[in-house]
């Protein structure tokens, strides 16, 4: 069900004609039971009727004024069937019978529980999110879901779990997307996810973040270990690439100008001396040939 905007009237004006006539219902009907010094019966009759009457058109004339905040809409409905939205703020006025269910347009965000999935690797972990919306479509949020906050946040846990099982938690080959380094591309995947969900609730999802993301706690610290050993991996290939190049640099740089001849076997033993000081965690301690080369 589509909204339909529905023009509604100033409630101020109706609020002194309220005012007024139910003065004048007060007048006529205390008039009407008082003391009759003419001796007109019928009249006074009149009068606590006609007080009545007024009295009536007061109270349902008071009943259609109802007020919209900014960033807020009013739901009008006759008898169960929806009439349209009123969006104009301040004190407004409709049919006294329109039933009337205000929703707010504001934004609104909330962070999910931590929930505990299995990743793409079947690794067990722990994840929530934070969820900024806000209703778009009044009607909608009324009458296609019976409670739509609860809607949201059930929904949004659905599609956390759905998209925590679509990535692994670390990257492990080149290009491929995870949960740990790539937060604005699962961002937006679980922004997406969630629209798709709550779309027919009139609710625009305006942002998505993953606010927590650790291993489960029966496999953190194996976990951990491994993360350690991919690091010491990483670096040490890292520092051996770099090491390889100074050394071919060295060589290539000392045949150039003829600083030093060597022969293959020399050459073999600066390669693996130049490895060692470059590639050693610890200082090395040089050892001084005073003598001759050979």
């Amino acid at each position: 069900m589509k909204e339909r905007i529905l023009k509604s009237l100033p409630g101020i004006p109706f609020l002194v004609f309220i005012l007024v006539v139910t003065v004048v219902a007060a007048w006529m009907f205390v008039s009407g039971i008082g003391p009759d010094p003419d001796g007109q019966g019928p009249t006074s009759v009149a009068r606590i009727i006609g007080g009545a009457l007024l009295a009536i058109v007061a109270f349902l004339s008071l009943t259609g004024l109802y007020k919209v905040e900014p960033n807020q809409g009013a739901v009008l409905s006759l008898f169960g069937k929806y009439v349209g939205t009123s969006k104009e703020t301040g004190l407004r006025w409709n049919n006294p019978f329109y039933g009337k269910r205000k929703v707010s347009e504001r934004v609104r965000n909330f962070e999910s529980g931590r929930l505990k999935v299995n990743e793409l690797d079947g690794s067990p972990i722990e994840i929530a999110a934070v969820i900024v919306w806000r209703v778009v479509d009044c009607a909608e949020a009324v009458y296609n879901v019976d409670d739509y906050e609860s809607f949201v946040h059930i929904q949004s846990e659905s599609a956390l779990r759905a998209m925590a099982t679509s990535y692994p938690y670390d990257q492990h080959e080149e290009g491929q997307l995870a949960l740990r380094s790539h937060a604005n591309e699962v961002g937006q995947h679980l922004k997406d996810e969630l629209q798709a969900r709550l779309a027919d609730a009139g609710v625009e999802v305006l942002d998505a973040r993953i606010s927590h993301l650790a291993y489960a706690p029966e496999i953190a610290q194996a976990m951990l270990q491994r993360q350690q050993a991919n690091a010491i991996i990483a670096a040490r290939t890292r520092i051996v690439a770099g090491a390889v190049g100074m050394v071919e640099m060295a060589l290539e740089e000392l045949q150039k100008n003829g600083v030093v001849q060597l022969d293959e076997e020399r050459k073999a033993q600066m390669v693996s001396n130049l490895l060692v000081v470059l590639c050693g965690e610890r200082a090395t301690q040089p050892i001084v040939n005073a003598g001759t080369l050979y």
